[in-house]
């Protein structure tokens, strides 16, 4: 068994890659397990860099990730917006911040 079956992708991320009233994903499973690792390492290597914008920057937790967000949709955006979102949604996850209830 290859490496890229054993990644457990999560029910969220993979609607992303899911039409509405559609069970199936629009992307081979391939692509969709290597977006999911590159959001989710984006969301992990955030984590840091959002505790020290935090305090450093005396924001608020929302303001945080609304800067994390804008900042993944800049002019070399590896991500489109609905994967910012989730990176924004998981990195709130990974620091137990509450979830934003509307990124723009």
């Amino acid at each position: 068994m290859s490496d890229e079956y054993q990644i457990e992708i999560p029910q969220s991320f993979m609607a992303l890659y899911t039409d509405p009233g559609r069970s199936k994903p629009n992307a081979p499973r391939e692509v969709v397990a290597a977006r999911y690792e590159l959001c989710d390492d984006l969301a992990n290597l955030l984590t840091q860099k959002s505790v020290e914008m935090q305090f450093g920057q005396d924001l608020t937790e929302s303001g945080v990730l609304l800067r994390c967000y804008q900042g993944l949709l800049g002019d070399d955006a590896v991500v489109n917006p609905l994967e910012a979102e989730w990176v924004v949604r998981r990195l709130a996850e990974l620091l137990n911040w509450e979830q934003p209830a509307h990124i723009p």
